[in-house]
């Protein structure tokens, strides 16, 4: 997979066909701008359009609609008919917003109604009971009354109070409350209500509107409630029928004011001199002829294609060219930072690494096939980035499953298989395997660092960064150095041996000196002249210590794939555990335990495989080919999502 070429564009042509331009960039899909002053135009003596957006004004207000009625503005088909009238629209969107908002008032109105009578619904409900009109009670001139709820805690201190002149009585027992009231003469109610607020008694105020006894109440208010719900109804359904004759109307004024709108916010990339204008940016190669058609009928605008790198103020958008099964783990590039245009696209050396990782760490063919259907689900109907990434890794995953034979934990499940199919080698035990599998995961890190060095150099060679490619310990010197190092420690351990004195000078230490030389030996092969920085002394004290740093980093790097054996262990493990437990159990928990421990196993181990096989990606294998801070291709086109403030 490769990074889309591009085409560095020049757009120049009289100011009054600004906005049409603008409009076509839009249309295509393929136009990456740039700002014109940025790429030298403001030396030429121009300088940008400093215009406010004349459309602002229109879309806030439809977005004021879409707010009071909750009904998002979509973008649809223009009829023929239509013909902009910025004024006459403006004042067409201000009538439907008066005739809403007269509405919108009317029903919050009513609902503030029925909040009110809700309120005092249920604290008359609290209160059933009370065999006494409301009314009466509060007309009591030498007594005082006051309803509401007592802690428990606190009910259980009024004995403390006998002496004191009042009477309490509950109506509704709660776990945390008593609801009741409480009655006390009026020449006593100002101690009494001291007592009670130390008490912590929440006093409810019952509004003017309640009549009669409690139970009486709770019936009149229910029905006033129905009643205010059945006008707030129909306050909603003119909304709803207003909306339907306006929405088709407000939706096209969106759609074309969206469009102008944001078509007019691009001329801050423009550059304008004396009637004149200019635009630039990048497109496509593969898209290059059609971009160019766009412009047939203008007779008044020059559209000018050049090499992605004519213009040195600005560095060429990048746009991944990756195949279908690659195309998901552009993200874990993205997030590590896109390359540079003339650097490597590695999605797909990522999308297989990273299938390779998961699927070893997680081998299970149950666990395996749940985490591609999961993905498979979480895309259907989630659109969720990472459900084609489950749906490839669980794949793998069940592959290998089948080389441990383990489904679901059950590691003897398929013997019968490869014993019908006369398969001797299957499956591969684990954990009677402990050294095969750490040592196997090691081998398969280094052959990936060996791979991520190789391409380090291609990518140096053909860039002509001589000193990354061929001197550094990502390059020629430290694949010579690393893999001499190897080779010489494995001939050893099976009684070959070719380790000797030229092996050692030729292969091991002529590599080292390589990469303590690398700036001086990179300008020799550049033509060009070592300016050395400093004094001698710093020169080799600094290269020392990063050859130093350079010897430890093939270390870490190498033990540190030790990882993939160890996920691997601990996967079995955990289900070892899980059937052991099952084992403890009566015969009736026993799939209960299964499939909890398989649901937690499955969770937590998707989790930290798919984390660890991110962090082998970023730390151990990008680190030695790859740099990212490339800028992302972005084609300018109408976002009809956005809102306006």
């Amino acid at each position: 997979m490769s990074i889309e070429k591009m085409e560095f564009v020049n757009i120049a042509g009289l100011t009054k066909d600004l906005d049409a331009v603008l409009a076509k960039l839009s249309e295509c899909g393929c136009f990456h701008i740039e700002s014109a002053l940025g790429a030298g135009a403001k030396s030429k003596g121009f300088s940008s359009p400093r215009e406010e957006n004349p459309y602002n004004g229109i879309l806030r207000k439809i977005n004021e609609i879409s707010a009071m009625t909750r009904m998002k503005s979509e973008s649809v088909e223009i009829g023929e008919d239509f013909k902009e009238n910025l004024s006459k629209d403006g004042k067409y969107v201000d009538g439907v917003i008066t005739k809403l908002k007269d509405v919108i008032k009317q029903k919050n109105t009513v609902a503030d109604k029925i909040a009110e009578y809700e309120q005092a619904l249920s604290q008359v409900n609290h209160l059933k009971g009370l065999d006494a009109d409301f009314q009466k009670i509060f007309s009591c001139e030498h007594i005082k009354i006051r309803f509401g709820r007592l802690p428990v805690d606190s009910y259980r201190k009024l004995p403390y109070y006998e002496d004191k002149t009042f009477y309490f009585e509950y109506f509704t027992e709660e776990t945390e409350y008593y609801w009741g009231v409480y009655l006390t003469p009026v020449s006593c109610a100002e101690e009494i209500d001291e007592i009670f607020n130390s008490l912590y008694f929440e006093r409810i105020r019952i509004a003017d509107f309640v009549h009669g006894t409690s139970e009486d109440a709770v019936e009149e208010l229910a029905e006033k409630i129905k009643k205010f719900n059945e006008e707030k109804e129909e306050y909603e359904s003119q909304i709803a029928d207003m909306m339907d004759v306006e929405k088709h109307r407000l939706d096209e004024l969106f759609t074309h004011y969206k469009s102008r709108h944001d078509n007019f916010d691009l001329r801050s990339k423009a550059a304008v001199t004396n009637g004149k204008f200019a635009i630039v940016g990048f497109v496509p190669k593969s898209n290059a002829d059609e971009f160019l058609a766009l412009f047939d009928d203008m007779d008044g605008v020059s559209v000018v294609l050049q090499p992605a790198d004519a213009n040195g103020q600005l560095a060429p958008p990048i746009k991944l060219r990756n195949n279908k099964f690659s195309q998901p783990f552009s993200m874990f590039v993205e997030m590590y930072g896109l390359p540079a245009y003339n650097g490597v696209n590695p999605t797909m050396f990522v999308a297989i690494t990273y299938t390779l990782f998961f699927g070893i760490m997680f081998g299970d063919v149950g666990h395996g096939l749940v985490i591609a259907l999961l993905g498979a689900l979480l895309w259907k109907f989630k659109r969720f980035s990472l459900g084609p990434i489950l749906t490839r890794v669980g794949i793998s995953g069940a592959f290998f499953g089948l080389i441990y034979g383990s489904v679901f934990g059950f590691e003897h499940l398929l013997d019968p298989v490869y014993e019908a199919l006369g398969i001797s080698f299957l499956p591969f035990r684990v954990m009677e395997n402990v050294t095969t599998i750490l040592i196997g995961g090691i081998v398969i890190g280094v052959f990936i660092m060996f791979i991520s060095i190789m391409i380090n150099i291609v990518t140096g060679i053909k860039n002509k960064q001589y000193e990354s490619a061929l001197f550094s310990n990502n390059g020629i010197a430290g694949f010579v150095f690393f893999g001499s190092i190897l080779a010489g420690a494995v001939c050893e351990l099976f009684g070959v041996h070719v380790v000797n004195t030229a092996y050692v000078l030729i292969l091991i230490i002529l590599p080292l000196i390589a990469m303590f030389l690398r700036e001086p030996l990179s300008c020799w092969v550049r033509g060009k002249k070592f300016h050395l920085e400093g004094s001698v002394g710093d020169f080799i004290a600094a290269n020392f210590f990063e050859v130093f740093e350079f010897l430890l980093g093939y270390a870490t790097n190498t033990l540190s794939f030790v990882r993939v054996g160890g996920f691997v262990l601990s996967h079995a493990s955990m289900m070892l555990v899980v059937m052991a437990l099952s084992e403890q159990v009566s015969a009736g928990a026993v799939p209960i335990v299964v499939v909890i421990g398989n649901i937690f196993v499955m969770g937590i181990e998707a989790l930290l495989v798919g984390i660890q096989s991110l962090r082998l990606e970023f730390y151990e294998i990008f680190s030695r080919f790859y740099t990212g801070g490339g800028t992302p291709f972005t084609p300018v086109k109408i976002n009809y999502d956005e809102t306006i403030e």
